[in-house]
């Protein structure tokens, strides 16, 4: 009760408060106006959080993580086109609702889905917080090495059919973080004699450059679309009817958020398909997916809303992100030496716990916002990419010379962005390059105090949680590799079938003309014996 009312008091600030509400409003914003997404909103506003509070500023970015995806859901129900990445599978049963006229009741069911899984991620992760905060003291120097290495493993094998070159893009990542000073005696590495390389390559910057810059050239050299609105008829909170009716389906797919949002590299893409694909596999009416399913529309929005919460368990109880975004909000701890760890759940668990209550609130504030501004919210769609493109190419560039007012900063920036528009342009993964620079520097860190206390290489993984995470690096590298195998196993097959069809469909006209030449003289046999019977006699 004391945790409680401690945390309550951390919140209960005007400046928190009004923090939780910008971040919520700008956050649903952001995420209504294609191609901008919560990724570069955060990248612009970070260098303006270094100079608040730690809570207010986690608040405000955690804010826009957590309500972004309320605001993709309505461009992806209204023009078939996702506000954010993760609202891609909104499109799937949300927009057949508008060709149908059923808009409104789309957006009132996506509403309440997300926010469902909102509530219930918090307060699944409210109840496991005294469960994490004796677990985190277990974790020593050499566990936190191998969590990091496990997390940065899961980020590759996530990436399916690109796990290669998301690998080459992490080691990018780890050697970026190398550049400069190295932490314990602070000897030059890989400057070449440059001053402006003595001090690193900012992680900020990066992030400015590959996240918000690429962003603005993409949508620059693109062509501003016409968007046509449908208006909206019907009360907006059928949906919350409709969740109730559904209950198994919403409590599943929270389930697989909360679960998904906290294993590194995972998040809301693997949590939303799981959803999906349970919720497809167990309805009475399956023929419905993918043409304006309510199940489906709950699980989707369920699954990827119940993740941003969870998401921040690795980063407070170990220090290690996920994704791009807590990647980025771990920047905000270092600059206030915060340090998130198994000593945070010790010393300030009352921080910890609000920022979960931040999270409870900010999900009720997003719902009043969102029932009542619909409306007006939807205008948003229409405005111009190549206006976006140009505000965030200035918002950016203020942003990265506000660090350190360094121009050098400001063409470190421009070589990431041009470099980050090359990938987007190529459908690979930015996402890499940046926690290789964040969990590069950990594992860097944390191996240097773990090798003092050991003499064998056993001695690593001697303790208990530092074997069974050695184990499970050793079962993700070999469902990795298995998964591979199989793969070019149907590949194989698939090439040899191809090659050799012509000749197998030779072979089967051969079959079919001796199958047909012995049944037709079978019956020329029996016609004849019928009419010359002698002719057997005489044999």
């Amino acid at each position: 009760m004391e945790l409680l009312l401690s945390s309550f008091d951390i919140l209960a600030r005007w400046d928190v408060l009004l923090a939780l509400l910008a971040g919520s409003v700008g956050g649903v914003l952001i995420g209504a106006i294609p191609g901008v997404g919560p990724a570069v909103a955060i990248a612009i506003l970070l260098p303006a959080t270094f100079s608040m509070d730690p809570i207010v500023g986690l608040t405000v970015l955690l804010g826009i993580y957590g309500s972004s995806m309320y605001g993709g859901s309505i461009p992806a129900i209204l023009i078939n086109t996702p506000g954010t990445a993760v609202n891609a599978l909104t499109t799937y049963d949300g927009y057949p609702m508008t060709t149908r006229g059923e808009a409104r009741r789309a957006l009132s069911l996506a509403y309440s889905s997300s926010f469902f899984g909102g509530i219930f991620s918090v307060v699944c992760l409210i109840l496991f917080a005294p469960v994490l905060a004796k677990i985190a003291p277990m974790f020593g120097s050499r566990e936190i090495f191998l969590a990091a290495l496990l997390g940065l493993l899961l980020v590759v094998v996530a990436h399916r059919g690109q796990a290669l070159i998301a690998a080459a893009l992490a080691c990018f990542g780890i050697f970026l973080n190398t550049v400069g000073l190295e932490p314990v005696k602070y000897s030059k590495r890989f400057t070449f004699d440059q001053s402006f390389l003595s001090g690193g390559v900012d992680l900020i910057v990066v992030v400015l450059g590959l996240f918000a810059l690429s962003q603005a050239f993409f949508l620059l050299q693109g062509e501003d679309e016409k968007v046509r609105m449908t208006k909206l008829r019907g009360g907006m909170f059928q949906g919350f009817r409709e969740l109730v009716r559904n209950p198994r389906v919403a409590g599943i797919s929270g389930t697989f958020g909360v679960l998904m949002g906290m294993i590194p590299g995972v998040g809301e893409f693997t949590a939303q398909f799981l959803s999906y694909t349970y919720a497809q596999r167990t309805s009475k009416r399956p023929q419905d997916f993918g043409h304006g399913s309510s199940e489906g529309l709950i699980a989707a929005e369920t699954a990827n809303n119940a993740v941003p919460a969870a998401a921040m368990v690795p980063l407070l109880a170990l220090g290690i992100p996920g994704e791009a975004l807590t990647a980025m909000m771990l920047s905000v701890f270092y600059v206030h030496n915060v340090v998130p760890g198994p000593q945070l759940f010790q010393n300030q668990m009352d921080f910890v716990v609000a920022l979960y209550l931040a999270l409870l609130v900010l999900n009720v504030l997003v719902l009043i916002f969102l029932l009542f501004a619909t409306n007006h919210l939807i205008k948003v769609v229409k405005i111009p990419n190549r206006f976006l493109g140009v505000c965030i190419l200035v918002l950016s560039f203020v942003g990265v010379y506000s660090l350190r007012n360094s121009v050098t900063d400001c063409l470190i920036a421009a070589c990431f962005g041009i470099f980050g528009f090359v990938l987007k342009r190529l459908s690979l993964p930015a996402v890499p390059i940046i926690l290789g620079m964040v969990l590069g520097g950990i594992m860097e860190v944390k191996l240097r105090a773990g090798m003092a206390r050991v003499k064998t290489p056993f001695d690593f993984i001697d303790r208990p949680v530092a074997m069974i995470l050695f184990l499970m690096i050793l079962g993700v590298l070999f469902i990795h590799f298995r998964h591979l195998w199989l793969e070019r196993k149907k590949t194989k097959e698939a090439k040899w079938s191809t090659k050799h069809a012509s000749t197998n469909f030779g072979m089967h006209l051969l079959r079919r003309k001796d199958y047909l030449l012995k049944e037709r003289g079978r019956k020329v046999r029996e016609k004849h014996l019928k009419y010359n019977p002698r002719s057997t006699d005489k044999r």
